[in-house]
This record gives structure tokens, sequence and C-alpha cells, in this order.
């Protein structure tokens, strides 16, 4: 799944080199986080925009494990992004009222995209969520 989201999430053509025992592709990626680019697949982390645990405490608790699955690998929304490994690593579990981005110029895709994944998968926005979402959005 890595590589299928890589392979769609680079700015350039991907290029699979074929060691054993899996394929490394190569390719450009920049992490909208931080705005670090990246030549090197394995310096990039998948990143679930909305996270697994947010999704759970906001309604994906009541779904089927095919719905989890779906949200989980959902490449046709703004939910997978190839970030750095660092700024993932920040964010971890946290939603818009716990963390930002450092790149302030990402802050209306992000809120964007967190309303429009939580919209799409008809999940519950906190309060704190909300009010985190507004401030980043007035700078728009």
């Amino acid at each position: 799944m890595k590589i299928v989201a890589l392979s769609i999430l680079s700015t350039a053509v991907v290029v699979l080199a074929v060691p054993v025992p899996e394929p490394t592709p190569s390719g450009i990626w920049t992490s909208p986080y931080d705005g670090l680019v990246f030549t090197e697949a394995h310096k990039l982390d998948i990143d679930h925009f909305v996270p697994l645990k947010n999704a759970w405490m906001s309604g994906a608790s009541e779904w089927t494990d095919e719905q989890r699955e779906a949200f989980a690998n959902d490449l046709t929304h703004p939910q997978l992004w190839a970030v750095s490994a660092h700024a993932n690593r920040q964010k971890g579990d946290k939603g818009p009222d716990r963390w930002k981005p450092p790149l302030t110029s990402f802050y209306c895709t992000y809120a964007e995209s967190w309303v429009d994944v939580k919209g799409y998968y008809n999940l519950t926005v906190s309060d704190s969520e909300k009010d985190a979402l507004g401030s980043m959005l007035d700078d728009c």
C-alpha cells in the first residue's frame, strides 16, 4: 500500500528499483506539513490525516471492518499524505486542537482537508477542533 500511495503522491515519475525482498520507489515528494523535499521514499511516512484514533472516537467505532479498512487506505480523499517522519511523529494521533503544521502556509489546506475528510466520512468534529479549524481558516 505504501508504494501505491507514494506513487500517487509524488510530484515526479516514480521509478521502482527492484532489490530483494521488495521494490524501493524513488521520486520527488514535498512534505506539506513542513515543506521538506525528499527523493528517497524510506525517509517519508504515510500519515493518516485524520488519525485512526481520532476517527474511532468520532464515529468510526460504529463502522464495519470494511468501512474502517476503506477509511484507513483511502487514496481518493485527502486522508493519506506523504510527510516527513519528524512531522508525523510530532503530530501522532493529535487533531488540529492539539497540533498544527509547522508550515503556516499549509493551514488553509490543512483545515479544509480536515473538514473534507470528517464530512465525507460523517465523523463528528469536537468543539475544540472546530475552534482550532476556525482560527486556521481566518487567515485564508
